[in-house]
């Protein structure tokens, strides 16, 4: 009976041994692709953005509505991003500007099929185009009218009057893809004030 006894415990033992064995290499074979996980996550996280930009491309608005009229549509280049700029005859802070389809004031009309460039930005600026007290038209472009070249430009590729009615008006702005961007409202010059819309070169 003791040699019986004796041979179960070995058995058992060694039962035991080969068990956690397999565990160890079964463990050891998961580890190294478990191992990977959080350096990638890492190196996802740590990434750094484009000119250190992070306007994001999620809708943007401010301001409200005001009665001084748009008066000059102008762009320029800067190191990271295109600019475009609205200048307003008087104190002005209103926009909405997302991503999507633009449309023209009054009438509706989907402005995308016209506009080029791989995305399209819709700015509607919180102004009218014509004066107030005297009814002049400040910004006399027709609808549809693409006021702007853009040859050479990195991200901006189009832009395309939609109208104004209201005191909205809107611009169909065509861009390479769909990048960063951000809205900024400046004072000047003189009693003017600009909108101003600057869209990333790209985002890493």
């Amino acid at each position: 009976m003791r040699i019986t006894r004796a041979l179960l415990a070995t058995l058992v033992a060694a039962g035991t041994l080969l068990a956690g064995g397999s565990i160890a290499a079964a463990a050891a074979r998961v580890a190294p692709a478990a191992r990977l996980v959080p350096a990638a996550a890492q190196v996802a996280a740590t990434a750094t953005p484009y000119c250190g930009i992070t306007w994001g491309s999620a809708d943007k608005s401010g301001g409200a509505l005001a009665t001084a009229p748009l008066i000059e549509v102008r762009a320029g280049q800067q190191d990271c991003y295109d600019r475009l700029v609205f200048e307003i005859d008087g104190p002005a802070n209103g926009y909405r500007v997302r991503y999507g389809e633009a449309y023209t004031q009054g009438q509706g009309l989907a402005l995308s099929p016209y506009t080029a460039g791989g995305a399209v930005l819709e700015v509607t600026l919180l102004d009218p185009v014509a004066d107030p007290n005297t009814g002049t038209v400040r910004y006399p472009a027709s609808t549809g009218a693409h006021p702007l070249n853009l040859l050479g430009y990195q991200t901006l590729r189009d832009v395309v009057y939609g109208g104004s009615s209201e005191g909205y008006t809107t611009f169909a702005v065509g861009v390479r893809d769909r990048l960063p961007f951000r809205v900024t409202v400046l004072t000047g010059p003189g009693t003017h004030s600009r909108i101003v819309l600057d869209v990333a070169h790209r985002w890493q």
